[in-house]
């Protein structure tokens, strides 16, 4: 990037191109970079890495400048990063979640997939969650991504790191610090609640996630609980490389 050539950020998330954490991080973000915003016109949580092929997408810029996706956070990166924009983005951000997106939570999160969305298009991408289901200290969060920004800008990471980012819902003055961790995980998850819809048909709510499980020192669950804020590195090669001789042998 050529040192009279501003930024340019792409941001996204799960909630919805209306989602408070989402404007607060735009506001907060503006000062150090050219924003583009393309996000879900309605909420996506819990959406993954869904990608929507069998029909089309519509897109339509909002009175703030916003641009919002009939499709899934993966959609909004995708349409973004590859045509939608006049000019690409050199980051992406994704954020900020209202709710945590800790341990297991990082296969579902719509946030996260947004970000994993942007790193396998070759972007630098950050996801940004708070851990309150009703946040409100957003400035706290907006701090925390101006100064993880500040830092891949001082000393950029490998070009296959996601960094996934979990806020403690408190002041900035009480956040004791940063801390590199590792994803936790929960116990199964609750029982499906099974009840009955007006006509009396039988219907399922998907049951709360799990209580954690893996959630010690070095966690990122163990770490937001301490008042920190919870940096860990993802990468999207799922391969289980040890176990690749194993599974040699074990094959017929």
């Amino acid at each position: 990037m050529g040192r009279n050539k501003k930024m340019h950020i792409l941001l996204s998330n799960d909630d919805g191109y209306l989602a408070q954490g989402l404007i607060a991080l735009a506001n907060g973000l503006q000062s150090f970079a050219d924003i583009s915003v393309v996000a879900p016109d309605k909420n996506r949580s819990a959406a993954s890495n869904s990608l929507t092929l069998e029909m089309p997408l519509r897109a339509h810029q909002t009175d703030n400048g916003f641009i919002k996706v009939d499709g899934t956070p993966t959609d909004c990166v995708h349409l973004a990063i590859t045509g939608l924009l006049d000019n690409e983005p050199d980051m992406v951000f994704a954020g900020i979640n209202h709710g945590a997106n800790l341990g297991d939570d990082v296969l579902y999160s719509g946030t996260v997939a947004a970000a994993t969305e942007g790193r396998f298009l070759g972007l630098p991408a950050v996801a940004i969650s708070m851990v309150s289901s009703d946040p409100q200290y957003f400035d706290t969060a907006v701090k925390v991504a101006v100064n993880i920004l500040q830092r891949l800008l001082e000393q950029p990471l490998a070009k296959d790191v996601l960094l996934n980012i979990n806020v403690p819902d408190l002041p900035w003055s009480e956040i004791k610090g940063f801390q590199s961790t590792r994803l936790g995980q929960r116990h199964k998850a609750e029982p499906v609640i099974k009840t009955s819809d007006p006509r009396g048909r039988t219907i399922y709510w998907v049951g709360p996630p799990g209580a954690e499980q893996d959630a010690g020192p070095g966690t990122d669950f163990y770490a937001v609980a301490q008042g920190y804020v919870s940096v860990t590195p993802l990468q999207l090669d799922l391969t289980r490389y040890d176990t690749l001789d194993t599974l040699k042998a074990w094959l017929p």
